[in-house]
């Protein structure tokens, strides 16, 4: 008779030994699967009209897995993106079970079968110089929660940092008072960078911290919600979705297409781009491990590549197209 681990073992061991100690994870690693599988053990309870405690390893099998990941993209409306992320999730626990339940070995190498699912590469968007003044400016600045709000889009805006990145941030993190203000970011892996601090990110973040009477909490976080906790990736996107609702009255193109904290960070690195920085510094700037990441922004930079052909001297007569005299060549030539 096979007997298998209890699922909420699994699941301990998995983030306390697996994920905690073995791979030294992250706490945003830690959390964004913590909430793929907490998805899917709610979807699981309710698909076997058990409770979640009640669930053995045999109840996630390959095709309620693939029952739940449609759940996302056709209810959902989770991208292809964050879709793959959560079977990323999934299987790395299911690497756990097939290491530490041979009885569920079977199990786990089924649902490890399941392929990521290919999408296409979206284009980048950012925001021209007017939208982006105009939210930057939207929030009511008569307000404490509009006066956070300002402070944090424009973070956003002057750094290129993550939206995670921003909202981990405490008072240790910031340098005001060199003479080049910066901060230092803790990124994806493990990986921290400086990068530098604009003037007027400078000034509204120490407003920020005098107003809250934070200058000198340095494990006090820096963006935190009503109740005086950190921000969470929710809220920090009700913030941008409220702004870009209250400067599309005067900037109306802001609704044309959804915005959100990751927009504002596209945007930074399109204006170091266009300004002549090289994709080297944008890339140590906004913490990518491989350059080819940086270099989307060059492709979808249209300006750029214009005026590329203008420098080149390309015009829009083409010279004739070769035809070959050869019958096998023609033959080539027309498949």
């Amino acid at each position: 008779m096979k007997v298998h681990s209890t699922l909420p073992v699994l699941l301990e061991s998995f983030f306390r030994s697996r994920l905690a100690k073995q791979r030294n994870a992250s706490p945003s690693t830690i959390a964004s699967y913590r909430d793929a599988l907490r998805m899917l053990i709610l979807f699981a309870a309710k698909h076997s009209g058990r409770t979640p405690c009640a669930l053995t390893i045999e109840d996630l099998d390959r095709d309620l897995i693939l029952t739940f990941l449609d759940e996302l993209e056709n209810n959902r409306s989770n991208t292809i993106r964050t879709r793959n992320a959560r079977l990323t999730a999934i299987r790395s626990f299911f690497h756990h079970v097939a290491a530490n339940d041979p009885a569920s070995l079977g199990i786990a190498q089924r649902v490890l079968a399941i392929p990521i699912k290919r999408s296409h590469t979206e284009v980048t968007h950012h925001l021209s110089r007017r939208e982006l003044d105009a939210l930057i400016d939207a929030p009511d600045r008569q307000t404490p929660r509009g006066r956070r709000d300002r402070v944090l889009l424009l973070f956003l805006a002057r750094t290129g940092a993550r939206i995670s990145e921003a909202l981990g941030l405490n008072v240790c993190n910031l340098q005001l008072d060199r003479r080049q203000p910066q901060v230092l970011l803790h990124g994806k892996g493990r990986k921290e960078r400086f990068v530098p601090i604009s003037d007027d990110l400078a000034k509204a973040l120490k407003e920020l911290l005098r107003e809250r009477g934070i200058e000198h909490r340095e494990a006090h976080p820096i963006f935190v919600g009503a109740t005086g906790t950190r921000l969470t990736r929710f809220g920090a996107t009700h913030i941008v979705r409220r702004a870009v609702a209250a400067a599309a009255m005067n900037t109306p193109e802001l609704t044309r297409r959804p915005i959100s904290p990751h927009v504002l960070r596209h945007t930074l690195a399109m204006t170091l781009l266009q300004s002549g920085v090289d994709l080297l510094t944008i890339q140590a700037w906004l913490g990518h491990s491989q350059v080819a990441t940086t270099h989307r922004y060059a492709a979808a930079d249209v300006e750029m590549m214009r005026r590329g052909l203008d420098m080149a001297g390309i015009t829009a007569k083409q010279p004739p197209r070769f035809r070959p005299k050869d019958a096998v060549l023609r033959l080539l030539e027309s498949i």
